[in-house]
């Protein structure tokens, strides 16, 4: 039987050629059935991706008839060129925005407001309800933004995003659940009550991903490592201790009352269908 208590919802990129668009439309497809309560679109760190952003975010509402949710940034524009983005989505029937700060541009030193242009999520967040009534959903780090002066600090911030008028937060993938459970704690002693949704990043190739958790300051614990050596160049065996592993951390969330699931696809379907399909996850009814 399905469980029809949780949402999941799931992240893409937007693709940078023919065969990256391909292989997209077909993990769009295979996770479309899953009926996911919305899927999100990236931008790229200096805005890069904008028109591929929208292109994407208008085929998937199109053609997979999914709601199709963008990422919007700080960087890389004045604030009206962004309200004016967030116009254009309103128009096509776009009612949900994830509202993001933005990393700045690969070579940069520390993050730079554009001049002119929103200097952190939450001025965006009051931006976009200048525009319209939208859905927001906006970051939240559980392991503690890595440029933040304290966790203290860093959950104020979160709190001024939902005092500005957010309405959920996706959570930076971590791999230790207590890391979650103890920040959803200290969330609710700040008296956040909205929804903090943990993100899920299945394990496509541990490399890959012990270098994006450098980037965003998640640790990758050494047991999690030691499951995985061995099995870089073998996929079958790779795909069987990542969906393991991801089954695992999802069961053990639920337990503790988790019910929205947000996962970082890498534009792959799997383990994160093979994962969905075990625990018979899809959107609430």
């Amino acid at each position: 039987m399905l469980d029809l208590s949780t949402q999941v919802s799931f992240e893409f990129f937007p693709p940078a050629d023919a065969a990256a668009e391909a292989a997209l439309w077909e993990t769009i497809k295979r996770l479309a059935p899953l009926a996911p309560g919305f899927v999100s679109v990236t931008y790229g760190a200096d805005g890069s991706t904008r028109d591929r952003t929208q292109a994407w975010v208008s085929r998937i509402r199109r053609e997979a008839r999914l709601e199709s949710v963008p990422h919007l940034t700080c960087v890389g524009a004045t604030r009206e060129e962004t309200l004016d983005i967030a116009r254009r989505y309103h128009q096509e029937g776009v009612r949900h925005i994830v509202a993001l700060r933005g990393d700045p541009p690969q070579g940069s030193v520390g993050y730079r407001p554009h001049p002119g242009g929103f200097a952190y999520a939450c001025d965006l967040v009051t931006g976009l309800r200048s525009v319209a009534p939208f859905e927001i959903s906006v970051a939240a780090y559980p392991e503690t933004h890595p440029e933040a002066p304290s966790a203290a600090a860093d959950i104020d911030h979160l709190r001024a995003k939902f005092d500005a008028g957010a309405t959920r937060a996706i959570t930076q993938f971590f791999f230790e659940n207590d890391d979650f459970l103890r920040f959803r704690d200290r969330c609710a002693a700040a008296g956040i009550v909205a929804p903090l949704v943990p993100g899920i990043l299945p394990i496509t190739r541990f490399s890959q991903v012990a270098r994006f958790a450098a980037r965003c300051g998640a640790k990758v614990p050494a047991w999690l490592a030691a499951r995985f050596e061995g099995v870089d160049h073998d996929p079958a065996a790779r795909l069987g201790v990542a969906t393991d592993f991801a089954i695992e951390q999802v069961s053990a969330l639920r337990r503790h009352g988790v019910r929205d699931l947000h996962f970082y696809t890498l534009n792959r379907a799997e383990p994160t269908l093979a994962v969905c399909e075990a625990l018979r996850l899809r959107a609430a009814a």
